[in-house]
């Protein structure tokens, strides 16, 4: 798709910015939203990093899903910040537990990354499979697939330098933990997100499949829950 590569390229460096100017903002006024931004923000670069260096069967369609996978969490925050109850209730709870001290870093971070990669990434997979699914043939699914499963390996990459540069300053004990497990805690991490990428693949090619709006409905509720539910978890709360 080379047609698209000037458009999808020049568009990424406006959301980097917006995500550091937030983050910024958000630090500058002890703001904990800003350890998930932060860490979005590393991987998006590294993402972008790794388009650029052709490391994807299509590295357009990868810069484009990014656009639009950053749409969802922008357009979530700014529903937030004008009417919180109007917001997707995974990111109620989200913005909620970062405002809570009795919530450690580290799970105000997976809380993010939960609900961004279980609910979120699903609709803007569903976005941009959609149009082209029925036309693709099997060879180009699996390549999507395949595009979808490399993201996961640049994931693990930047695992540590998130664990560095965003936990550590806000929970030196994670330097301790660091130096305790080694590399273990990495793959823990990594192993967890690479499954939950792996259901929402699974999610959205069924949501794809299914021809009636309501049921799409049920569906998004049913990922929605799923996904509250994981945080009640990461939150060590009992899950309803």
């Amino acid at each position: 798709m080379p047609g698209e590569s000037k458009d999808t390229m020049t568009v990424e460096p406006t959301v980097i910015q917006r995500m550091q100017s937030l983050a910024q903002q958000w630090e500058a006024s002890a703001d904990s939203r800003a350890i998930f931004l932060n860490c979005y923000c590393v991987m998006t670069q590294n993402m972008i990093a790794a388009a650029d260096r052709r490391e994807f069967d299509d590295p357009a369609w990868v810069n484009h899903l990014l656009r639009r996978f950053a749409d969802y969490y922008f357009i979530a925050l700014d529903t937030y910040e004008q009417n919180p109850e109007a917001a997707p209730a995974v990111w109620r709870a989200t913005h909620r537990a970062a405002a809570l001290p009795r919530v450690l870093p580290i799970q105000k971070l997976l809380m993010g990354v939960n609900a961004h990669i279980n609910y979120d990434l699903v609709l803007a997979l569903v976005d941009l499979l959609e149009p082209e699914w029925n036309r693709l043939g099997q060879e180009r699914r699996a390549s999507r697939y395949a595009d979808h499963c490399r993201v996961n390996d640049i994931i693990s990459q930047t695992i540590d330098a998130v664990q560095d540069q965003v936990l550590q300053p806000a929970m030196p004990v994670m330097g301790v933990i660091d130096r305790l497990l080694g590399p273990l805690d990495e793959r823990m991490i990594s192993r967890l997100i690479a499954g939950w990428r792996e259901t929402v693949w699974q999610h959205a090619i069924r949501m794809i499949a299914l021809p009636a709006p309501d049921q799409r409905a049920a569906l998004t509720q049913q990922i929605e829950n799923a996904t509250l539910r994981i945080g009640d978890l990461i939150q060590l709360r009992q899950a309803l």
